[in-house]
């Protein structure tokens, strides 16, 4: 049992070796420094015994000052290698943290929605942060202490046997003056930590607005840019962080040379008393360090242990999602798309359940055509399937049985980035990022001009109450949009998706939250756009189909019925129940 649950903890961090060899520099220097600085605190105790041995042999009282200043300049090597050593090696738990919650981001943003429907995003994010942070302190500094510790309590040990036990006592010396360096540190350590915290959480919280909205980003084949935006916010926070490490491994540096300073001191009085035939100085000094040493290192390897418990417990969860597989992914040699995308859309014979309702289907034997440049509306009861058929052109999900088609290649055959990009998306519920108002709008395309940016807006009829923000498209609309009104934040999603200019346009309800004199512009906007393009809208307001090409009535995941408006009111049937009830009082 004991060796069973020692080898778990070991296997589970095997992990983080390949994160910990791509920074070799930084691991060869912390191997330099604690190579230094273990040999030169198991050196020491017998250096000075030798040289307070000297000292007292010349019987003079310059050659034992010159012995303790050697002492002490000794014990200032070891002091500034011990600081190197925390530098590196805690420098290293950064990065490499740094670098798995950079993968682990990335990985998150390709799996599917499945996958995202099955996880909540704030656990995903706990395990992105929390998790990771476990990780930091143990590449950060129990590895290292670990290894330091077994080297000197193992030396330590094999002295020790050779000393009087009655010095046991001056083990204490010198472990009350630690305090000092970290009470005068502490106001500036408060403050760069705060600092380097608040960079982190700034990098969470892109994460897990992001993550939160992964259907947006992928709709619009934006993972690549998402990487780019949380690699920066990860440069700042490890930018932060070494001004941290830099203060902390001065603290450290000043913490040994106090108390090696005052143990230097108090052995420098007892050599004065050995000379008057007082005390033993060697034994004296010898035992102390090794105690010292000893007992501090036996400390930390306790500590140790139930670092690397909990760390273990973070990389196993971590692991987890590392080694969960999207189940929609590019083919091996994927289809390219033609140039310019047609958008002929064609739904065949298409059944399909939802992962987490495996006893209700979503789509059964579904068919439906969309001809290229047309306009069709899908209409029908909440639960008839329409928003199913947005997540299947978008390949969201693939369906049991059936194929979707896109200009005559089955969407499975294609790169799913490639698809996404050619279709623009209005859903019903627009997603806006806690970023400027032109931020959101150029997320349907990054390289926009400020000339195109304007056209969007202007044909969203979203000028006037854009620039009536306090600083116009530069005005940051807070999480979610909190600054806008529902209409506002439907406006810019839809000039969000006039500045994309895809193609395949997929309209989700698009004037849901608009006003009667908003919902008569916009509606104007969208027939523009929709000209010359593939239209697929879902709506439950009649009133905003009654010009399209051809209206899709559909139940329980089936096409009841189709035809213009007014074949569908003359046929009876669903149609005209929802029409009844929209347009008759």
């Amino acid at each position: 049992m004991p060796d069973t649950q020692s080898k778990a903890p070991l296997g589970s961090l095997r992990g983080l070796w390949p994160f910990v060899r791509r920074h070799s520099g930084l691991f060869a220097a912390w191997l330099i420094a604690l190579a230094c600085s273990s040999a030169a605190t198991l050196a020491l105790p017998a250096a000075a015994r030798v040289m307070i041995d000297q000292g007292f042999a010349s019987g003079g009282g310059d050659a034992i000052d010159r012995a303790f200043l050697l002492l002490f300049g000794v014990a200032l090597v070891l002091a500034f290698a011990t600081a190197a050593r925390f530098f590196f090696v805690s420098l290293l738990g950064e990065r490499v943290v740094a670098d798995l919650r950079a993968q682990l981001y990335s990985h998150l943003l390709v799996l599917d929605a499945g996958f995202h429907d099955r996880n909540r995003s704030g656990e995903l994010v706990s395990r992105l942060t929390a998790d990771a942070e476990l990780l930091r302190g143990t590449v950060g500094s129990t590895m290292s202490v670990a290894l330091r510790s077994v080297v000197t309590v193992t030396g330590s040990l094999v002295m020790l046997f050779v000393t009087s036990p009655r010095l046991a006592a001056f083990a204490l010396v010198g472990i009350p003056l630690t305090v000092l360096p970290i009470v005068i540190g502490g106001r500036r350590l408060r403050k760069i930590s705060r600092a380097s915290q608040d960079r982190i959480a700034d990098a969470n919280a892109l994460a897990a607005e992001t993550l939160g909205a992964v259907r947006t980003v992928q709709a619009h084949a934006r993972e690549p840019y998402e990487r780019g935006r949380f690699s920066e916010a990860l440069k700042s926070a490890i930018g932060t962080a070494r001004k941290r490490i830099g203060a902390q491994a001065i603290v450290t540096a000043v913490a040994i040379t106090l108390v090696f300073g005052a143990i230097t001191v108090v052995l420098w009085l007892g050599a004065h008393d050995v000379v008057a035939g007082r005390m033993k100085a060697g034994v004296l000094l010898q035992f102390v360090f090794y105690a010292v040493i000893g007992g501090g290192s036996i400390g930390a390897l306790a500590e140790v242990w139930n670092e690397v418990q909990r760390a273990a417990a973070g990389m196993g969860r971590i692991s987890e999602l590392l080694q969960e597989q999207p189940a929609i992914t590019a083919p091996a040699s994927p289809k390219a798309l033609p140039s310019p995308v047609h958008g002929d859309l064609v739904f065949d014979d298409v059944t399909f359940h939802y992962p987490q309702r495996p006893d209700q289907a979503a789509l059964t034997h579904f068919s439906l055509h969309v001809r290229p440049g047309e306009t069709v509306a899908l209409v029908g009861p909440s639960g008839a399937g329409k928003s199913t058929v947005f997540s299947l052109l978008l390949r969201f999900h693939d369906p049991e049985s059936g194929v979707v088609r896109v200009d005559g290649d089955d969407i499975r055959t294609l790169d799913p980035a490639a698809l996404r990009e050619s279709v623009a998306l209005v859903p019903q519920h627009p997603t806006i990022f806690a970023a400027t108002a032109r931020d959101n709008i150029r997320y349907g395309r990054l390289d926009a001009d400020a000339a195109q940016l304007d056209t969007a807006v202007r044909n969203a009829h979203a000028s006037d109450f854009i620039h009536a923000l306090p600083e116009g498209l530069d005005t940051e609309l807070g999480e979610r949009g909190a600054r806008l009104s529902g209409g506002q934040q439907q406006r810019i999603a839809i000039a969000r998706a006039l500045l994309k200019d895809a193609p395949i346009l997929l309209l989700d309800e698009a004037t849901s939250a608009l006003d009667a004199q908003s919902e008569r512009a916009v509606q104007q906007a969208l027939e523009t756009l929709m000209q010359g393009r593939t239209t697929i809208v879902i709506a439950h307001r009649l009133a905003t189909v009654l010009k399209a090409d051809r209206i899709v009535v559909m139940d329980h995941g089936r096409v009841m019925a189709e035809g213009t408006h007014e074949q569908l009111l003359a046929q009876g049937g669903l149609y005209a129940e929802l029409a009844k009830l929209q347009f008759l009082d």
